[in-house]
């Protein structure tokens, strides 16, 4: 068998290799991810599911500064994965062909992305694998996609009181039935919070107090998921989770970060409603901060109704 034609057959990892371009590339992979899905351009696909298998490598480039084990500095395999469901939930296909097209340049879209390598196989239409493969760079990325809209959150502040209080599990029950993306801010719980003396040693402390008091708010609803990175948020988004933002990780690696301190939680809550484009903020059972940049809401403690 010629190498061109084991190429053809072998896993597109093989290929990426094969046909690098000088200067090195890191490659990320996804094997044999198998959806059931209804396309196809013949009559007996229609009104029916089949199988189809996808493997994916995309080339992307590598980090010139140290990782530090940081999720947000590398392409996530759950950007490959959420590319596939996005073109599958967009519309009915006929032809592999066009899926493999948007899939690749969905990919390409991620900023890490030099080159893309999409195999689809129909596993159902007959005694083997049926598919096609192609391959796209970035410089075949066609101008007209448009990178998916991040969904704009409601952000809801909970004093310690709020969470506390015999109306939480109501308040969320209110929330989680709204159309728009639910991420929770607290601030640190009423116990003594060392002090160092020391600015930024002091921060990263506060910042930790608070982190505690989101663990706090998890344990009162099952629902509530403490997130610390932007991609555990933009996951988070799109697919329905209530979030409980846990601020260390963001606030420390923002270019342009907050003024507000970390004692001043409602501030720093709002700092956030600013930077992930909000829609609204709600404060429940505190003070709403000065000069915000999102649209506020005070809720009283005692008002079950939101």
């Amino acid at each position: 068998m010629s190498s061109e034609i084991r190429l053809a057959f072998a896993h597109p990892s093989e290929r990426s290799e094969a046909t690098a371009t000088r200067g090195p590339l890191d490659r990320i992979s996804l094997r044999d991810h198998i959806v059931e899905v209804e396309i196809g351009a013949f009559q007996a696909e229609r009104g029916t599911t089949q199988r189809i298998c996808f493997n994916i490598v995309v080339e992307v480039r590598p980090l010139t500064d140290p990782i530090d084990d940081d999720v947000d500095r590398i392409l996530s395999y759950d950007r490959v994965t959420e590319a596939i469901a996005h073109e599958l939930a967009a519309e009915r296909l006929n032809l592999l062909e066009t899926l493999a097209e948007r899939v690749a340049e969905r990919i390409l879209l991620e900023p890490q992305a030099v080159r893309s390598f999409v195999r689809i196989e129909k596993l159902d239409r007959g005694p083997g694998a049926l598919g096609v493969e192609i391959v796209r760079g970035k410089d075949t990325l066609h101008h007209d996609v448009i990178e998916e809209e991040r969904p704009h959150p409601r952000l809801v502040f909970l004093s310690n009181e709020a969470i506390a209080s015999a109306n939480l599990t109501g308040w969320i029950d209110q929330l989680e039935n709204r159309q728009r993306p639910l991420i929770l801010c607290v601030g640190a719980s009423d116990l003594e919070v060392p002090q160092t003396g020391h600015a930024m040693t002091q921060r990263r402390i506060d910042l930790l107090a608070i982190e505690q008091n989101a663990w706090v708010l998890a344990a009162r609803d099952h629902r509530c998921v403490v997130v610390s990175t932007r991609t555990e948020l933009d996951w988070a988004m799109k697919n329905g989770q209530i979030c409980v933002w846990a601020p260390s990780k963001i606030v420390l690696d923002a270019v342009d970060g907050p003024s507000a301190a970390p004692s001043d939680a409602v501030a720093l809550a709002a700092w956030f409603a600013a930077t992930f484009e909000a829609s609204e903020m709600m404060v429940i059972g505190s003070a709403l901060p000065n000069a915000p940049k999102t649209p506020l809401r005070a809720i009283p403690l005692d008002q079950a109704q939101l």
